[in-house]
């Protein structure tokens, strides 16, 4: 089993989301990964994990290697959707308490949290919008 990748960029941000099963046949591709949002992004990383179905003990080492890997590129790491074998994690230290990780429920509330607010947001409709929505 091992896992596929999809790096996204957002405004001051990349989202890396995983599917299938993260365990230790599948780290050098997460690594590899890893390199690939380093080299073309900038800003935080959010960890996207709604596709994932679970990873193992050597899975989640390498998801904290990530995050001090990135750290030493000045950038963060952010989990979302984090999958149910993984519900011991819960934000703060991580990485042998060096790094500290943010987690998210979903990726729209990753997303969210990194919306400018400074930055106006603008919105038109019709005169015949229905109200409240």
């Amino acid at each position: 089993m091992t896992i596929e990748w999809r790096y996204t960029i957002h405004p001051g941000l990349g989202v890396l989301s995983l599917a299938g099963f993260l365990g230790q046949e599948a780290v050098g591709r997460f690594q590899g990964a890893v390199g690939w949002a380093l080299a073309r992004g900038t800003g935080p990383v959010v960890l996207d994990l709604t596709g994932l179905r679970g990873w193992s003990d050597g899975g989640r080492l390498a998801v904290s290697e990530a995050a001090l890997r990135l750290a030493a590129e000045g950038r963060g790491l952010e989990l979302a959707a984090v999958p149910q074998s993984g519900a011991s994690v819960s934000g703060g230290d991580f990485g042998d308490g060096k790094v500290v990780v943010t987690v998210h429920g979903d990726l729209a509330a990753a997303l969210s949290a990194h919306r400018d607010r400074g930055v106006e947001e603008r919105e038109w409709r019709s005169d015949a919008w229905p109200e409240g929505d």
